[in-house]
């Protein structure tokens, strides 16, 4: 039987250590202070399937299909999916790569390209994840404000002030769940919220579309604008398929990591994506380009179904926003060596210092410039674009080059000039959206 080595945060070992796999191939793993290797594949999925349907896929209707239209919409989502599951097989089948396990993203490309890709990749993933984070807290306000004016039109309280609940909210989780690995229950929490509030847009939505005039599906906007909305929109569709940190996902997969983790992928873009399909297609069919950037701000019905719509959205977010904060907080707790139990005085202590400060700037930022759109456009403009497809191929080709045929070689080569064009466009396109609407609104401003 193949020896197993499960490297946790009580662990003393050295900087790297030596494990067994089922093949007696030696594989180093470095030191975290985190739990490695500890998942199924069964559970790994369900991380992905939590991102892929957390509460940002209500607002895909308005923010990918209005800009697109039907055919470039569907047609361009259906590829997304495509080329995101390929690009993200290419980045797992390089985890144990020359005989080490690399359970961050920027540990392979330091690996492969050496120390200034190390850096790079490391800054452009903390952006993304950033990013994310930032708009899971402004989603997790907005849902909080959807709930309040339901109740009430006295328009006191603004949605900064509700992104600062949330901020408040996802601080209390992030203290109480020290890692990624810790999810487990709340993995079919998340499910269940996932499915209160997509189950209840598609209801409302479908509700509303069967006793409404004929929609208008044109795409809006002048000549100029269309160009750059469409291209803000295809950003939009990588962000909504990737994680930016599978190599994080896939360090806490149990051995076969390749096989077990090519197991999760497939169950994301298959059963996973049925939700946010149908949420996207159905909102979009209900409310044609007069759909918003929040489906559950456009739909009608009683009040206690949007307010529980409402609220899973919001609490969801605060579940799937600690996976993509979960890098971060492993770097600083292995960075300080944060051992022993967690729920000691001195890393309880830790968590509520470091990763308060850390949300504490997700969500003054939030806050700032709560324009989901643009964080999603700029978001795969510049960093999920290059993390999961330029660098994945690049990577992929530079680790295989010599079991490659002609053929492969320049297929990859391809997708790295296509998707590095295509990241330098969707960014201005980005920029560009950023600039019109701080003309439009001011900061902190009540959306």
């Amino acid at each position: 039987m193949a020896e197993r080595v499960d490297l946790s945060a009580n662990s003393n070992s050295s900087w790297q250590m030596r494990i067994h796999d089922e093949d007696k191939v030696d594989v180093e793993i470095p030191e975290t202070a985190h739990q490695i290797s500890s998942d199924s594949w069964f559970q790994v999925g369900f991380v992905l399937t939590t991102g892929v349907n957390s509460a940002y896929v209500l607002g895909y209707a308005g923010i990918i299909m209005v800009p697109l239209g039907w055919a470039a919409g569907v047609v361009g989502l259906l590829f997304a999916a495509a080329i995101s599951l390929y690009a993200n097989s290419l980045v797992a089948k390089l985890h144990e790569y020359g005989g080490k396990r690399h359970i961050r993203y920027r540990d392979l490309a330091g690996f492969i390209y050496g120390k200034k890709a190390y850096s790079t990749t490391w800054g452009l993933q903390y952006v993304n994840l950033f990013m994310i984070n930032t708009g899971y807290i402004i989603l997790a306000g907005q849902a909080l404000k959807a709930v309040y004016v339901l109740y009430t039109d006295d328009h006191v309280m603004k949605l900064p002030y509700f992104i600062v609940i949330a901020g408040f909210v996802c601080t209390l989780f992030a203290i109480a769940t020290p890692h990624l690995s810790a999810l487990r229950i709340w993995l079919g929490v998340s499910t269940i919220l996932s499915l209160i509030y997509i189950i209840v847009a598609i209801v409302l939505s479908l509700k509303d579309g069967l006793n409404a005039p004929p929609r208008d599906y044109s795409i809006p906007g002048t000549s100029i604008s269309k160009i750059f909305t469409s291209i803000g929109a295809c950003a939009s569709l990588v962000f909504a398929y990737n994680t930016g940190m599978l190599p994080e996902i896939q360090a806490t997969i149990r051995r076969p990591v390749v096989s077990n983790m090519m197991k999760a992928l497939y169950f994301q873009f298959t059963i996973g994506l049925v939700p946010l399909f149908a949420v996207t297609f159905i909102g979009y069919w209900a409310y044609g380009n007069a759909t918003t950037a929040y489906l559950l701000s456009s739909v009608t019905g009683p009040v206690w179904v949007k307010t529980m719509g409402n609220l899973a959205a919001f609490l969801q977010s605060v579940i799937a926003l600690h996976i993509f904060a979960s890098p971060m907080y492993e770097y600083l707790d292995t960075k300080f060596g944060i051992k022993g139990s967690p729920l000691a005085i001195g890393n309880l202590s830790f968590r509520l210092g470091v990763r308060g400060g850390y949300l504490t700037i997700n969500t003054f930022v939030a806050a700032l410039l709560p324009f989901l759109g643009d964080f999603m456009s700029l978001t795969g403009a510049i960093s999920t674009f290059p993390l999961t497809f330029i660098l994945a191929n690049h990577m992929y080709l530079r680790a295989k080059n010599n079991k490659l045929t002609n053929f492969q070689k320049l297929w990859h080569w391809f997708n790295v000039c296509f998707f590095g064009f295509a990241s330098l466009a969707a960014a201005v396109a980005a920029l560009r959206l950023i600039a019109i609407d701080s003309k439009t609104y001011h900061v902190f401003a009540d959306l």
